[in-house]
């Protein structure tokens, strides 16, 4: 038996890199699973992976900005498996790598629309039938960068946002039987990271990001537990965050950074 069977979870960029960890540790738990994204190539190859688990798995097609992406795309989610239980914004953009004065304004609103104001368009979609249902569980994936400001400014203001609506939603949503809390995620090896290894390195060839200097080198100098954070790890996190295990936790933003940042 499984801490979440009988749950149905919809996450948010689940097709790769970290939702495709957090998919894939909640299906181990029990849940089925509807991954929703724009990339549906990454999208089906994760459902066959939770097919082969032997849990349920829907793919679906959904733009986070826009109000008609999403509410089509819970319609056939909820079609097909009768209720959502949790949510789990996920999906996020992390645009160019620049100094402060040089961010480009279309990265500034890309980083934005997805990573704060997709939080809130998803989350009021899918609040409704919690609310019908009796409750729910919305975890959103935030950042550490969300805890300190850098160069990344247009990044980390976007994950600060997360934490923040985080906080409003717990507040707001408590009295419905409904938990809202967010995960930091510290340094992981994924296509984001690889992109900011070639910008760090100044140079994007395959050979020079590969060697991973400048993220081996964080993790080694910055992180006490000298060691990566994985998908896997933040799936954990996720699956106990969903779970009655935690029916007393919300309003939380929870770092799962190896101790990078303590608070």
């Amino acid at each position: 038996m499984g801490v979440l069977d009988g749950k149905t979870a919809l996450v948010t960029g689940g097709g790769r890199g970290i939702g495709r960890g957090i998919v894939l540790e909640l299906a181990k738990d029990g849940a089925a699973m509807v991954i929703a994204d724009v990339d549906l190539a990454n999208a089906e190859k994760t459902a066959t992976e939770i097919t082969n688990l032997g849990r349920k798995a829907t793919v679906v097609e959904m733009n986070v900005t826009q109000d008609a992406s999403v509410e089509t795309a819970l319609s056939t989610a909820i079609a097909e498996h009768g209720q959502i239980h949790i949510l789990v914004n996920n999906a996020g953009v992390m645009g160019n790598h620049v100094r402060g004065d040089e961010i480009n304004l279309r990265d500034w609103d890309m980083c934005y629309e997805v990573n704060l104001k997709g939080i809130w368009i998803v989350s009021r979609a899918v609040v409704s039938h919690f609310k019908e249902s009796g409750g729910g569980k919305i975890v959103n994936i935030a950042s550490v960068a969300g805890r300190q400001g850098g160069a990344h400014a247009y990044y980390s203001a976007s994950k600060a946002g997360a934490i923040s609506v985080t906080q409003s939603l717990a507040t707001e949503l408590g009295r419905f039987n409904i938990n809202v809390n967010a995960v930091c995620p510290g340094l992981l090896w994924t296509d984001m990271w690889r992109q900011l290894e070639g910008m760090y390195s100044r140079d994007i060839s395959e050979e020079v990001v590969n060697q991973r200097k400048v993220f081996d080198g964080i993790i080694k100098d910055r992180c006490p537990l000298m060691r990566e954070q994985t998908p896997e790890d933040v799936g954990l996190l996720v699956s106990f965050l969903v779970s009655e295990r935690s029916r007393n936790i919300t309003g939380q933003s929870i770092n799962v950074d190896g101790g990078m940042h303590m608070n």
